[in-house]
C-alpha cells in the first residue's frame, strides 16, 4: 500500500486480490491470501488438496467449490465432537426422496430474500425436519464443547456450512446462497456468546491495543489523509461522513457475521455517497480507502479486531472472498492495517513532526473553518462551564452567609426578647411598690 499527497492512500487492485492470483479478494489477516488459498496453504503436509482456482466462466463458485472438507486435526476428543454432530466422523449424504426434495425446493424457491422468520417456518416443516435436527444437534454440541480452541470451533462451523449445503447441491446457486445466509444467522446468533472474543485467543488484548492506537491518532485531519472535506458553511454536526461513522459503530451490536458485514457495507456505501456529493462525481478507489481510514479514526469502533476476526472465522466464505461485501471488507482490513502502521511519510509529515503530534507537543497548524468553529464552540462551552461553576460557588457562599445572618438575627431577637422581659419585670415591680405604700 502506498500514499500520495495529492490522492491520499493508494492501493492497487492487485494489492486487494489474493496473492495466489486466484481471482478472489485477499486479506491482511490471511497474509494477503483469500480464505480458501490460506486454508490450502495452512493445510498439514499430505492432506488432500483440491483446485483453488475460480470457475473458468468467471461466475461465483458454489459452496462446494468454495470450501472443500478441511483436514480436521486428529485427536480423540475432536473426532468425538464430529461423531456427536453427525453420528460418524464425516457428515452423511442426503438421501431425500425425489418427491420430498422437489417439495423442499418449491418451499425455498418461494422464500423472499431476507425473510428469516419464513426460513425458520420452512425449516420446521416435515420435509426439512431432518435438517432442523442436524442444526439442533450441532448447536447443542458446540455449546457443550465451547472450550475448544477458537480455530477448531471455526473449522467445525465452516465444516457444518459445507455439509449443510450438500443437501441443496441440485438447487440453483442463488437459492443455495440465500439458504446458507439464513443458516449462518441461525447458527451464529446462538453461538455468538460462546465464540466471540474467545478465551483461547488474544482478541481482547488486540482490541485494546487497536483502540489505544486509534485514540492516539485523534489529531489526524481529513486534509492529512487527502480526504475531500467541506471547509465553509458547514454546521458543527454536519460531518458528511457521520452516517458512515454511525454504521461502523453499530457493527458491534450485531450477532450474526452477515449482519456485521452488512454494517461494513452500509458504512462503505455512505462513504461513496458522501464522496459523490463532495466531489460532484463518482468516487475512485483511492478516495474511498482514504475516507474509510478517516471514518475508522473518527468512530474508533468498539471491539473492531474481535468483530473482524469473528466474521473471518465464522462468516460464509463467499461473503468475504468475492462480490461487493468482499470488496468492502478487504478495504476495511487494509484501512486497519494502514492505521496500525501509520507513520509520518504516510501523512506527508517528517518523523519529527509525526512524533510531536503523537506526544501532544504539536497540533495541526491549518484548521478548516468548520474545525475552527468546533474549537471555538468547545472553548465557549468550557468558559460557560467555568462561569456556571463560579455561580454555583457564589450561590453556596451566599447560602452560608444567609444562614449566618439568620442565626445572628435570631440571636439578636433572643437577646432583645430577654432584655424586654427583664425591663417589663422591673416596670411591674416599680408600679407595685407605690401601691403597697
Amino acid at each position: 500500500m502506498s500514499t500520495d499527497k495529492q490522492r491520499g492512500i493508494r492501493v492497487s487492485q492487485e494489492e486487494l486480490l489474493c496473492k495466489n492470483a486466484c481471482g478472489y479478494y485477499g486479506n491482511p489477516a490471511w497474509k494477503g491470501f483469500c480464505s480458501k488459498c490460506w486454508r490450502e496453504k495452512s493445510r498439514p503436509p499430505g492432506a488432500s488438496r483440491q483446485d483453488a482456482r475460480p470457475s473458468s466462466d468467471g461466475a461465483p463458485p458454489t459452496f462446494s467449490k468454495f470450501e472443500e472438507k478441511k483436514n480436521i486435526e486428529k485427536g480423540s476428543r475432536y473426532n468425538t465432537v464430529r461423531r456427536l454432530f453427525w453420528g460418524s466422523s464425516s457428515p452423511p449424504k442426503p438421501q431425500e426422496s425425489s418427491e420430498s426434495h422437489a417439495h423442499m425446493l418449491k418451499a425455498y424457491q418461494g422464500l423472499e430474500p431476507g425473510d428469516f422468520p419464513g426460513f425458520l417456518k420452512i425449516l420446521r416443516s416435515p420435509p426439512s425436519q431432518r435438517l432442523q435436527s442436524r442444526c439442533t444437534a450441532f448447536l447443542n454440541t458446540m455449546e457443550a464443547y465451547h472450550d475448544l480452541p477458537i480455530q477448531k470451533q471455526s473449522d467445525l462451523v465452516q465444516d457444518f456450512y459445507q455439509s449443510f449445503a450438500e443437501y441443496f447441491r441440485s438447487f440453483p446457486e442463488a437459492h443455495v446462497t440465500q439458504i446458507m445466509e439464513h443458516v449462518e444467522k441461525l447458527i451464529m446468533t446462538r453461538l455468538h456468546k460462546w465464540v466471540f472474543c474467545h478465551d483461547s485467543c488474544d482478541d481482547e488484548q488486540k482490541d485494546l491495543a487497536l483502540q489505544r492506537r486509534i485514540r492516539s491518532l485523534n489529531w489526524v485531519t481529513p486534509q492529512m489523509l487527502s480526504v475531500p472535506f467541506p471547509e465553509e458553511n458547514i454546521p458543527v454536526t454536519g460531518d458528511p461522513f457521520l452516517p458512515a461513522i454511525t454504521a461502523i459503530i453499530e457493527m458491534d451490536a450485531k450477532r450474526a457475521p452477515q449482519d456485521k458485514l452488512a454494517c461494513v457495507s452500509k458504512c462503505s456505501q455512505h462513504i461513496f455517497e458522501a464522496l459523490a456529493v463532495l466531489n460532484n462525481e463518482p468516487a475512485n478507489a483511492d478516495a474511498f480507502l482514504s475516507s474509510l481510514v478517516y471514518v475508522v479514526l473518527k468512530a474508533n469502533p468498539p471491539r473492531l479486531h474481535s468483530n473482524m476476526q469473528y466474521m473471518i472465522r465464522f462468516g460464509l466464505p463467499h461473503s468475504l472472498m468475492a462480490g461487493e461485501s468482499g470488496y468492502y471488507f478487504t478495504n476495511l482490513s487494509c484501512a486497519v492495517a494502514f492505521i496500525e502502521k501509520l507513520n509520518g511519510p504516510a501523512l506527508s509529515l517528517s518523523p519529527e513532526e509525526f512524533e510531536g503530534y503523537m506526544r501532544g507537543q504539536r497540533a495541526p497548524a491549518v484548521l478548516t473553518k468548520r474545525q475552527q468553529l468546533v474549537e471555538e464552540t468547545q472553548h465557549l462551552l468550557e468558559e460557560l462551564q467555568g462561569r456556571q461553576e463560579k455561580l454555583h460557588q457564589g450561590v453556596d457562599a451566599l447560602s452560608v452567609e444567609l444562614q449566618k445572618w439568620v442565626q445572628a438575627v435570631n440571636s439578636q431577637l433572643d437577646e432583645a426578647t430577654t432584655q424586654f422581659t427583664e425591663v417589663q419585670k422591673d416596670i411591674t415591680v416599680q408600679a407595685e411598690e407605690p401601691s403597697a405604700q
